[in-house]
């Protein structure tokens, strides 16, 4: 298992389009995927699992993955966020 903590700093936070993008890639990899916030731990790789979080800018969430490409996975998922979603 694999875990990372990022600030998602993007205007809109992960909603709506970010959101997209970030399901998208976390479905290239094999790995079990989780973000978490507030203690809530959802898919993903679940479209209405990431946006029931209500993650804003500001908001702090672990990326947790468990699988063959787990590190590779998170590592891209925070790429995603640090790049304010500039894929």
């Amino acid at each position: 298992m694999y875990v990372l903590e990022v600030t998602v700093q993007n205007q809109v936070g992960l909603h709506a389009r970010p959101a997209t993008f970030f399901i998208q890639k976390a479905n290239e990899f094999k790995s079990t995927i989780w973000v978490e916030k507030d203690e809530q731990r959802v898919n993903a790789k679940s479209l209405l699992g990431v946006l029931s979080l209500g993650i804003i800018k500001g908001s702090t969430i672990d990326l947790i993955a468990d699988g063959v490409d787990e590190k590779d996975a998170v590592d891209a998922l925070v790429d995603l966020i640090s790049s304010d979603f500039a894929d």
